[in-house]
């Protein structure tokens, strides 16, 4: 059966136009699994900040494990010492955005004087970012802003957190509007305009060893 030319070309229209839209939602999301990454390896645009005393913030690698989430690796922060404001970050190099929904799975490893991990955006550089972290040795869930360096904290969360199994953190931003939720949960709902751009990455903090998978970043238009 031929269509009449004006439905035809109609159709194609559509279709194109569905296309396009499909392709620049798949282009706003990205997802690191870090299992096509090399073991003992940071990921390509992946750049580890720098403590006070001009060390690495972290010994940030990929590592393969039968505990990964999704298996067979994940992202690994593995140095298990550091004073107490001992900040390891690292941040993703071309994922600059304002708008977004940020999500990351993370295990707690282990660690004495501080555990878990946490998700950053709207980093500036490794000293200014806004952070929620979940703690599973004070069961809470916290939300700062990071200035200079400095912690201020915004919000606090309590929070039963169980150790040796994979948990969720989860930020959409809209604007002023920050939105936190823990294994899909909903903790935060706020306004906060101290910082409006940036960069993502990931924390831990002093002697925490966290292990990371299926981070995942969708840009908002």
């Amino acid at each position: 059966m031929k269509l009449p030319v004006r439905l035809a070309v109609w159709l194609i229209l559509t279709v194109s136009a569905v296309l396009a839209v499909s392709a620049v939602a798949e282009d706003s999301i990205r997802l690191w699994n870090f299992d096509g990454d090399p073991p003992g390896a940071l990921p390509k645009t992946f750049v580890v900040g720098t403590l006070v005393d001009g060390r690495p913030a972290g010994e940030w690698k990929v590592l393969k494990t039968d505990r990964a989430k999704s298996p067979p690796q994940v992202l690994a922060q593995l140095m298990g010492k550091g004073f107490e404001h001992a900040y390891k970050v690292v941040l993703i190099d071309g994922t600059t955005s304002s708008d977004l929904d940020l999500q990351v799975a993370f295990l707690p490893i282990e660690g004495k004087a501080d555990m878990g991990g946490g998700l950053i955006w709207r980093a500036a550089d490794d000293r200014n970012y806004y952070l929620t972290r979940a703690n599973p040795l004070e069961q809470n869930i916290r939300i700062y802003r990071v200035v200079k360096g400095i912690r201020h904290l915004i919000q606090n969360f309590d929070q039963t957190i169980h150790l040796n199994q994979w948990h969720t953190l989860h930020v959409v931003n809209r604007g002023c509007k920050i939105q936190v939720l823990y294994d899909e949960k909903p903790v935060f709902d706020l306004c906060d305009q101290a910082f409006t751009t940036g960069r993502i990455g990931l924390w831990t903090k002093s002697d925490a060893v966290t292990y990371f998978d299926d981070l995942k970043l969708q840009i908002l238009k």
